[in-house]
């Protein structure tokens, strides 16, 4: 990737932090933490490797992307507002009984989300059925879909991940934000999922690891899941809960909850000065 858009990249990530921050500090509620964690897959996805169109959400010919942590909606609201889907003004209403922007993803009232999701373990099932549905249409989409490492903690993923590799879906790629950190604590504590790597190779699956901050690393592995003929991959990606904000890094308390005034004002405060060092380097 050359170094002009990683730097676009860099800004838009900073642009969707700050959509986070604002629309849970606004709504006194939502997760933050892992909603910061996902961003930079999110938005290599959909700034650069999707074939989406915000004017034509239904294009039957789309990639498809699922929120599996669909408590991480503030991610995905930032970056549907972001790309076009839906306007930044709406993104005041996150949470709010008026809204359509509710605290996960309800499919039926917002352009561009392809899945209601919430309920954990239950997003790699649909993408897969999406996955599934193009190879019998012949179409030549690709599914991807991001889970939590608190999720796969959930016994339908490994059924999903079974099912997958059955069928050799090699036109889905799964995600893995393994933070490291879930409500109540550390993944390794609360039920470990390890080693995560060698179970989904178990199952069948093409596994790539990557820093998931890294948007050279993303890059590399999507265009390396491309080339993969008959399973399916997932890329587990090396995050840091809350990144972006130093006080909510690594901290599991920001799992589920808001920032007040004067937390969200420190936030953006970092946020906006990460923003100006990237464009003196623009």
């Amino acid at each position: 990737m050359d170094k002009a858009k990683e730097l676009e990249l860099k800004k838009i990530a900073t642009e969707i932090r700050k959509s986070i921050i604002i629309q849970t500090a606004e709504a006194g509620s939502g997760h933050p933490g892992g909603s910061l964690s996902g961003v930079e897959i999110l938005t290599y996805l959909y700034f650069v490797e999707m074939n989406i169109d915000p004017k034509n959400p239904k294009d039957p010919n789309r990639d498809r992307f699922v929120l599996s942590k669909g408590h991480a909606s503030p991610l995905l609201y930032a970056v549907l507002a972001e790309k076009g889907f839906i306007s930044k003004e709406e993104l005041k209403g996150f949470r709010q009984i008026y809204s359509n922007l509710q605290g996960h993803p309800d499919m039926k009232k917002v352009p561009g989300v392809e899945m209601s999701t919430g309920s954990l373990g239950q997003g790699l099932s649909v993408a897969n059925g999406m996955a599934l549905a193009g190879k019998l249409d012949e179409k030549n989409y690709r599914v991807y879909v991001l889970l939590g490492d608190g999720e796969i903690q959930e016994g339908q993923i490994w059924e999903a991940a079974m099912t997958a590799a059955h069928y050799k879906l090699d036109n889905l790629t799964a995600f893995l934000d393994h933070n490291g950190l879930q409500i109540d604590g550390k993944i390794t504590e609360v039920m470990s999922p390890e080693p995560v790597d060698e179970k989904f190779r178990a199952f069948g699956w093409h596994v790539i690891k990557i820093d998931g901050h890294d948007f050279n690393q993303i890059e590399k592995a999507v265009n390396e899941a491309k080339t993969i003929k008959g399973k399916p991959t997932i890329i587990i990606a090396e995050t840091v809960k809350g990144k972006g904000v130093s006080f909510m890094e690594n901290e599991v308390g920001w799992h589920g909850t808001a920032p007040n005034k004067e937390q969200a004002q420190k936030a953006l405060e970092e946020l906006q000065k990460q923003y100006e060092a990237l464009e003196v380097q623009g």
